[in-house]
């Protein structure tokens, strides 16, 4: 298990690599470690990905109780509520990376991908994934996968310019947003550029 002098991206990289080659270590996942955060919480990161059944942060990073700070929806799609959940944690709990998580074949983008008239709020949720679609539409290569990516981009760009808190923090050094992708398949997850 890596040690509080590795930085909080190591840790997650590092908790990836156990689980992708079979030898996680289920961390702080014992009766000791829920009392001991029992009485409050000083996690390292912030993990915002999609609520698909298939991408448990905890487990794809091999992490427990009070390490990292999860927040999931389809598509890994921002609203106030998640951006000021994501400010509490950067102001309260003084978390200093948060990293967006895409994955591979996601539903939600091939949802926007496939756009239909959709039944319930379900267009709402696909509007704020359209405009990454609509560039991958101009790039290269597998649609899905590139809108997979453009969407992290476009997540961790509205992160980035999120006024006055996330904005600020990330100017002043105080905050890293950074993207990255996870493969269904390998259970890697790739870190990606702007």
């Amino acid at each position: 298990m890596a040690d509080h002098m590795t930085s909080p991206l190591e840790r997650l990289m590092a908790g990836n690599r156990r689980y992708v080659e079979g030898v996680a270590e289920r961390p702080h996942q014992d009766a000791a470690r829920r009392v001991e955060v029992a009485g409050g919480q000083k996690p390292f990161a912030v993990v915002i990905t999609c609520a698909d059944s298939r991408v448990p942060p905890e487990i794809i990073f091999d992490c427990g109780l009070g390490d990292i700070f999860v927040i999931r929806s389809a598509g890994h799609v921002l609203d106030d509520a998640i951006i000021g959940t994501i400010e509490y944690a950067a102001e309260h709990l003084h978390v200093t990376l948060v990293v967006v998580v895409g994955h591979s074949n996601c539903g939600a983008v091939q949802a926007t991908i496939d756009t239909g008239l959709q039944p319930g709020v379900i267009h709402k949720l696909l509007q704020y994934i359209a405009p990454a679609v609509e560039a991958a539409r101009q790039q290269p290569g597998d649609l899905l996968d590139n809108a997979v990516r453009e969407n992290t981009r476009l997540t961790v760009a509205r992160l980035r310019q999120s006024e006055p808190i996330l904005a600020h923090l990330a100017e002043q050094g105080h905050l890293t947003i950074i993207g990255a992708v996870y493969d269904l398949h390998s259970g890697q997850i790739a870190p990606i550029g702007d």
